[in-house]
């Protein structure tokens, strides 16, 4: 589901800038309105209740038109419009037929080329990450600008860059975690596989706890080489990120909420037919996706997996 307003604007912004409404404008500039305390909060309050409740509406889900709709309080007048695209759209993954370059390429056939064990775009954005923006606050949250993390993109795709490190020195570090999750996004095939997605969320399902870790420890070793040990590198870096939560604001379950939904989708044919409404955003599938990555993410046998593997010697 996508909520798109007609400026363009982000509705979090809109949310920060009603929420200042009143308090700070210059008397000499305004008429003096007296507004109650909080009618920013409380607007914006109305504005989420409007939108959740056109969510729960299933003709305006299926509707493929913009909804417009004025929601006033005390003075203060908000104008929105918006539509919604269903996950199936938003998620939608479209394979490259090419093998060439990085990015939509099956991570195998990277792994292959680069003659290394994780791709080189993967460990490259992972190092620079923890250099200078394990520290950064909402790192992987915040969006970084879409201008340079295409300029990422294709400078990793095209290998035209001999100094990357020199690149991604100059670059905002949130370009470069955002380079780092779509790679992910872009693959062919999800990180954790197509094969494998149903087992991983019957899996995750079990309510024994050994039954589980010995079934989630089976799944995770079933996967492909090149998958198993970007996932570990992965897992590793993102425990990291989460042990330096007081500065950060990065909890185990942000960095599952992020990644989950990208590392484990459905593939592109069982998607096939499926009309998803927006409710499917807060779908079971979904939060089982985020819980397998955070039970991986908690789970000391993965790291005893990694202890007594040669997975992590260093690349030749």
């Amino acid at each position: 589901m996508t909520d798109t307003l007609a400026s363009g604007c982000d509705l979090d912004s809109v949310c920060e800038s009603l929420e200042h409404c009143g308090a700070e404008s210059p008397v000499e500039e305004r008429a003096p309105i007296k507004r109650p305390p909080n009618t920013g909060a409380k607007l914006w309050g109305r504005v989420r209740s409007k939108i959740l409740r056109q969510k729960l509406d299933p003709e305006t889900v299926q509707s493929k038109n913009w909804q417009m709709d004025v929601i006033e309080m005390n003075g203060i007048k908000v104008e929105f419009s918006m539509k919604f695209t269903g996950r199936d759209l938003t998620l939608k993954r479209t394979p490259l037929k090419k093998q060439s370059g990085v990015f939509g390429v099956k991570i195998s056939v990277v792994t292959k080329r680069e003659c290394c064990k994780v791709p080189f775009v993967i460990r490259q954005c992972i190092e620079e990450v923890e250099k200078r923006g394990i520290e950064e606050v909402g790192i992987y949250r915040i969006s970084g600008v879409a201008t340079d993390i295409q300029t990422l993109k294709a400078a990793f795709n095209t290998n035209r860059t001999k100094d990357f490190a020199l690149t991604l020195s100059d670059m905002d570090i949130n370009a470069i975690a955002g380079t780092l999750k779509l790679y992910f996004r872009e693959l062919p095939e999800a990180l954790l596989t197509d094969r494998l997605y149903l087992p991983f969320l019957e899996g995750i399902a079990l309510s024994d706890p050994v039954a589980k870790e010995s079934c989630m420890m089976h799944l995770l070793c079933s996967l492909p080489d090149p998958n198993l040990i970007t996932f570990l590198t992965l897992l590793e870096h993102l425990r990291r990120v989460a042990e330096k939560e007081p500065v950060n604001k990065m909890s185990l379950l942000n960095l599952a909420t992020i990644f989950g939904p990208t590392l484990l989708r459905p593939s592109e044919e069982s998607c096939k037919g499926h009309i998803a409404l927006l409710s499917d955003i807060w779908s079971h599938d979904v939060m089982a996706q985020v819980q397998v990555l955070l039970y991986y993410l908690q789970c000391a046998s993965v790291s005893e997996l990694k202890r007594n593997t040669l997975y992590f010697s260093s690349d030749g």
